[in-house]
């Protein structure tokens, strides 16, 4: 359990505080570049400003090669809250946006603003917050994000991260520290900018509402110390604490176990133990922004090292070439072997490939070693397994088994070490009698780690996404077969619907339908019976007279008559079949396509018809009565002998014939005038056999012969046929009677 609160203030009040495990006492060599004030370098030629110079994401330009920019103009925005903007460090002109080498051990390249200075350093316009307490928190939190501002001490995380905390805070801490050898920037800044870092101070806690808030310098930077507390002595609950000189009490965590005695777990962060801390550094940038509307375009570096003839602080615009800074402190070539420049201290600062590396925002110091000033880096000799590393490591590890794993590529027992809770501090390299640069393996075994995990992580979402797009395909798949399925079902049920309305539709509407055409055809037939027995009462009745006259002839000339009308009424009822099985089938062929509803409406046809046949059987009787006077007439002419009179009654005969097919011809075209209209008066009906029967049964007088008709191809082709013989010989046999009759006796 780590102490409480009140325990802690106690404390502090005493002027106690705690300690960290391990820790060096290396040679700070701060002197050479502390006793000098902060100059400022001229401007540069050229300004090189990287999009990214903080953890997290970079933004996107919002600038164009040859546009005009103004001193403290914005390049960049992101949308993203772990992404801070760039700005302008000076009024000039945009000559390029491309990929330049960067300040990072690996020498890589990044996407990087070139801006060509004007010498005019004209400013943009500046909204400066006259009265901060007025105002909302959240905008002031987002004034700190547009002003880019990231941690100043190294690390370079996003300010308005840490100040948006919605964690409880007990102690807002302001380091001061700066344990690393040779960086004196934030001592020349505490020294000359106490109160701005103060202002900084006060925005901070208007922000997060600490219980207590603790300034911590370094007991060798005494003048920064006297500054300080001059800055702050009207607050009361400003505790400006002295801490013993030990590196890497400028450390996070470090620092956080001296002022507090608690710890920060492992992967968690200071506010998980109540604490949030600020660079002074960075609290001077905030004054700036708030107070005076600037943006992070400068920062104060440590030019340093016994290879430059004038070590010193510069407040240098960033994006300046480390080279134009090496010239403004008279860089001496000869005193180095080679030229070598890290950036950052000796213990954790790294050698930078190229000299127009830019100066970034973490950008604290660059130191030139002179000859032997520092260890070299090619005199590594084998462990000797001393583990002066592991009593020296402020993080408790093991740094000598970390080693071995990382300079084997053993990455996984490494991390089994705890790799990643190292803090890169070089402690372990800085006590190693071998002289082993233990901090570069870590780095180069994080780094491969990391990379490691991003192919791994860039595996695992083509995976899923695979295994999505898989499931995507199967679940579309599934989808259209059930979606055909229910279509099918929907046909199979519509057909099913459709069939049993038809079967409904021909179990009620067909009954009435065959009862009407059978009455109608019953009706037909007794009409016809009744006409024909009238036809043959007429003939009889006529004859009378003849057999008064001639009462030997009587029997046979009543023979021939009856002979003659069954003839005729036989001839036409004939012709008139086989024409009209003729145009039924041909009416069958061409609407076989037709509505039920119009096949079923055959039903209200069989009365007309049977009017039609009732007038027919009445033209027929006629004629029969007519032919039968005829017959009669020539029996009255003079006698002959038995020759002649077979001769005559072979002529009777003929005669009798050209008359029967005379008759034939026009019971025929009666017939077909009948038919043709019965067929277009059909309109409904359950099928075209039902209506041909009942048309049929309307117009003959035999039921045998009407159900005999077939409405099929075949059959009205022979009936055509037979209405074409049967008039062939009606014409041949008329022709034959008018020759005889115009023949002399």
């Amino acid at each position: 359990m780590y102490p409480s609160f009140d325990s802690i203030i106690e404390n502090l009040n005493a002027g106690k505080t705690y300690s960290f495990p391990g820790g060096v006492h290396p040679d700070d060599k701060k002197s050479l570049s502390n006793k000098e004030s902060i100059a400022t370098p001229s401007i540069p030629s050229l300004l090189v400003i990287p999009l990214r110079q903080h953890i997290g994401s970079d933004g996107v330009c919002c600038v164009e090669v040859g546009d005009h920019v103004l001193k403290g103009q914005i390049l960049s925005q992101s949308s993203s809250p772990f992404s801070v903007p760039v700005h302008a460090p000076t009024s000039g002109e945009v000559v390029a946006i491309a990929p330049h080498v960067v300040a990072h051990p690996s020498g890589l390249t990044e996407m990087c603003i070139s801006i060509k200075p004007d010498g005019k350093d004209t400013w943009c316009a500046l909204e400066p917050t006259t009265n901060y307490t007025a105002q909302d928190k959240s905008d002031l939190v987002a004034r700190i994000c547009q002003a880019g501002i990231s941690g100043m001490g190294g690390a370079g995380f996003p300010t308005h991260i840490k100040t948006s905390t919605s964690k409880p805070v007990e102690f807002l801490v302001l380091n001061g520290i700066e344990c690393e050898p040779y960086i004196t920037s934030d001592d020349r800044l505490m020294r000359e900018h106490a109160w701005q870092i103060r202002q900084g101070l006060d925005i901070l806690t208007h922000l997060i509402e600490p219980k207590a808030i603790i300034v911590a310098v370094e007991d060798n930077k005494p003048e920064a110390l006297q500054a300080l507390n001059i800055a702050c002595q009207d607050k009361a609950e400003y505790r400006v604490v002295s801490v013993e000189t030990k590196y890497p009490a400028g450390g996070e965590k470090q620092l956080i176990q001296v002022l507090t005695g608690r710890e920060v777990p492992r992967n968690g962060l200071p506010a998980d133990v109540g604490v949030m801390m600020f660079n002074v550094g960075t609290c001077y940038a905030i004054a700036d922004a708030i107070l005076h509307g600037k943006p992070l375009i400068e920062r104060i570096v440590t030019v340093t090292g016994e290879a430059v003839d004038k070590p010193r602080n510069f407040k240098t615009m960033l994006g300046t070439p480390v080279s134009h800074l090496l010239e403004e402190a008279q860089y001496n070539t000869k005193k180095q072997k080679t030229p070598k420049v890290i950036m950052g201290g000796p213990m954790m600062g790294f050698t930078l490939s190229d000299a127009t590396i830019p100066v970034v925002k973490t950008t604290n110091c660059l130191l030139v070693p002179a000859k032997k000033e520092l260890v070299d880096d090619n005199a590594e000799r084998a462990c000797i397994r001393c583990s002066a590393c592991a009593d020296a490591c402020p993080a408790s590890l093991l740094p000598q088994q970390m080693f071995w794993h990382a300079k084997a590529k053993e990455y996984d027992k490494a991390e089994e070490y705890d790799l990643f809770d190292c803090i890169e501090c070089g402690a372990c390299a800085y006590v190693c009698p071998s002289e082993i640069p233990l901090v570069h393996y870590y780095r180069q075994a994080k780094s491969e780690i990391r990379l490691q995990r991003d192919e791994k992580n860039k595996a695992e979402k083509a995976k899923q996404r695979f295994e999505a797009r898989n499931a995507r395909l199967e679940r579309e798949k599934l989808e259209r077969e059930e979606k055909h399925r229910k279509a099918k079902e929907a046909r199979l049920a519509a057909n099913k619907a459709k069939e049993q309305v038809a079967t409904s539709e021909k179990q009620t509407s067909p009954a009435p339908s065959d009862a009407k055409d059978k009455v109608a055809a019953a009706l037909a037939r007794a009409k016809a019976k009744k006409a024909s027995m009238q036809a043959n009462a007429g003939e009889a009745k006529n004859a009378e007279p003849s057999n008064a006259h001639d009462t030997s002839n009587t029997p046979a000339d009543d023979k021939k008559a009856q002979v003659a009308a069954a003839i005729a009424r036989a001839k036409a009822k004939k012709a008139a079949q086989a024409q009209k099985s003729s145009e039924q089938s041909e009416a069958t062929a061409n609407n076989s396509s037709a509505d039920a509803k119009d096949i079923s409406n055959a039903a209200t046809a069989p009365e007309h018809v049977s009017e039609q046949d009732e007038k027919k059987a009445k033209v027929a009787a006629a004629i029969a009565r007519a032919k039968a006077k005829k017959a009669a007439q020539q029996a009255d002419a003079p006698e002959k002998t038995q020759p002649q009179h077979n001769k005559n009654e072979g002529d009777s005969t003929a005669s009798i014939n050209a008359d029967d097919e005379k008759k034939a011809r026009i019971a025929a075209a009666v017939a077909k005038a009948k038919a043709k209209k019965a067929a277009q008066q059909q309109t409904s009906g359950d099928d075209n056999t039902n209506a041909i029967k009942s048309a049929t049964a309307s117009l003959s007088n035999e039921p045998k012969d009407e159900s005999a008709v077939k409405p099929d191809a075949d059959d009205a082709k022979k009936a055509r046929i037979a209405a074409a013989v049967a008039k062939a010989k009606a014409k041949k046999a008329a022709k034959a009677e008018l020759e005889r009759e115009n023949k002399p006796e």
